[in-house]
């Protein structure tokens, strides 16, 4: 119980170590001798668990993806629509980039080139998630009549993908001041007159 509880322990600074360093550098730029230094464990031990930088980064990655999907189910409870739940969700992802690491190192990978190994990445996901929550948005009648769910996807995950990249380079972590106002131009565009109200802010 002992070792495993130490291996556990080891494998989570790893992962921690390795979200730091990639959220910072980029992929291409991290080393496994780095994240050793940075976790302060062996290069064995990083070996144990993980064989080589991509399996790193796919853990990084799985992780936070982990961490989105339980922060969704948690919205789930008190959204009262579609919209509400994309608007609610959306705001809470930008809190938890500039929050938590992993999270953060996890959008970082989904959208860096130089991670070519990863498959599809936690940007993927969110793409998907944010299309089909416009898609039942649609089905419900609350979106205006010619939206195309598509197209808002596109915007929506391109904004939220610029408010990381940019708050990370300024070192910003009071992200919410920002997704309410990019609600606050675009939903008024996409709500259909008789779309439940969005509650909060915006």
């Amino acid at each position: 119980m002992v070792k495993q509880l130490r291996a556990a322990r080891t494998r989570q600074a790893l992962v921690l170590a390795a979200a730091e360093i990639f959220s910072d550098d980029g992929y291409a730029a991290t080393s496994l001798p780095a994240i050793c230094r940075r976790a302060g464990v062996s290069a064995g031990a990083l070996h144990f668990h993980f064989p080589s930088k991509d399996a790193l980064a796919i853990e990084v990655a799985s992780e936070a993806r982990r961490s989105v999907e339980q922060l969704v189910t948690d919205r789930h409870q008190s959204a009262a629509s579609a919209l509400q739940l994309l608007v609610a969700v959306t705001r809470d992802l930008l809190v938890a980039v500039a929050a938590d690491v992993v999270v953060r190192a996890g959008f970082k990978l989904g959208v860096d080139p130089s991670w070519k190994n990863g498959g599809p990445g936690f940007d993927c996901w969110w793409r998907a998630w944010v299309c089909e929550q416009l898609l039942r948005a649609q089905r419900e009648g609350e979106l205006t009549e010619g939206v195309s769910p598509e197209r808002v996807a596109a915007v929506i995950v391109a904004a939220t993908v610029g408010f990381q990249l940019s708050g990370a380079a300024t070192r910003d972590r009071s992200p919410s001041q920002h997704v309410e106002q990019f609600w606050s131009l675009v939903l008024p565009q996409l709500r259909s007159e008789g779309a439940p109200t969005v509650r909060g802010r915006v």
